[in-house]
């Protein structure tokens, strides 16, 4: 349920592999400079909801269990061609350069195109988790405080039409 700018700016140093957790705090966006070109960013999450550890699930830990051991063999194979600036960043490219957020966008839309799924945004995907969970008797509260919202007032008006559905079962 991560937005695409908070899924890139994870870092390693953020994850706690010991106990399975990720704490988010800082996030990758993409704007134009005054020639037009595009520019990546680094910032800090805007607002206390946005800074959240996040439980890893299984399949999660594992990818970065094998993303990690990845980047390690990267850094070898690359030598000084290997940027180590983004080091604490799990989204790096194998030159170790920050993954852009426009990439994701266009490399979703062509998977999603390539598996012959409906179009969907990346996006929608964080609204799928949302829906899901709360289907599944996931407290609105909780939830919330997963996906980053500033109140569970907002989930529930997001969301209102999955706990209608709830309740005409």
């Amino acid at each position: 349920g991560l937005r695409r700018s908070e899924a890139l700016g994870v870092r390693w140093s953020r994850i706690n592999f010991e106990e399975r957790y990720v704490l988010l705090d800082t996030k990758i966006v993409e704007s134009k400079d005054d020639s037009g070109k595009f520019i990546r960013a680094v910032e800090e999450m805007k607002n206390k909801s946005s800074h959240r550890t996040l439980p890893l699930p299984e399949p999660v830990y594992d990818m970065l269990v094998e993303v990690k051991a990845k980047q390690e063999l990267y850094r070898k194979m690359f030598r000084s061609g290997y940027s180590r600036e983004y080091d604490d960043y799990v989204c790096v490219n194998q030159l170790g350069e920050l993954i852009k957020p426009s990439y994701v966008t266009d490399h979703f839309h062509d998977l999603v195109r390539e598996l012959g799924l409906r179009t969907i945004r990346f996006h929608d995907l964080r609204h799928t988790f949302a829906t899901m969970a709360l289907q599944n008797g996931v407290d609105v509260k909780t939830v919330s405080s997963m996906l980053g919202h500033y109140s569970a007032g907002f989930t529930l008006d997001t969301y209102a039409h999955v706990t209608t559905d709830a309740q005409l079962k």
